[in-house]
Formats: C-alpha cells, sequence, structure tokens
C-alpha cells in the first residue's frame, strides 16, 4: 500500500495521468455535446474512472442515446419563452 502512495505523490506520474484523463474527457464532452445526449454529457462530466468509461463511451456507447434527447427537449420547453 504504501507504495502505492508513494507513486501517486510523484509528478512523473501524476502529470501523464492529468493529460491522459482530460484529453479523452475533453473528447468524450465534446462527442456527446455535439449529438446533443445531456445525459452522457453529464454522466461523463460527473463520474471519473481514469479515461476507461470516455474511451469506452468514444468508440461504442455513443451510438445509443439513453433518453432519445427527452431531457434536452423538456429543458428546452422550460427555459425557451415564446417571444413576445
Amino acid at each position: 500500500m504504501n507504495s502505492i502512495e508513494t507513486l501517486l505523490n510523484k509528478p512523473y506520474f501524476i502529470i501523464p495521468y492529468l493529460i491522459w484523463v482530460t484529453v479523452w474527457k475533453g473528447l468524450a464532452l465534446w462527442k456527446s455535446a455535439s449529438k446533443k445526449q445531456l445525459l452522457w454529457f453529464l454522466i461523463l462530466l460527473t463520474i471519473n474512472t481514469m479515461g476507461i468509461l470516455e474511451i469506452v463511451y468514444i468508440f461504442y456507447l455513443n451510438k445509443w442515446d439513453i433518453d432519445k434527447g427527452k431531457t434536452l427537449k423538456l429543458l428546452n420547453e422550460k427555459f425557451n419563452k415564446p417571444k413576445k
């Protein structure tokens, strides 16, 4: 256990890890936003899986729109008031 803690405190581990996670999370969030998949965007934004969920989303899960756009439609109806 002590060797894991020592490794996690080293910058040569932390910096590549942060770059890895940021790149995959950014790509996954961009893809989910461009497909207007709000639930996937929120899931990817809040859950940190060291890039694993993001990679799986990019290559496989993005084909599934979990709520078929219902959440985004509901938010648009609620907050887009008709102009007079």
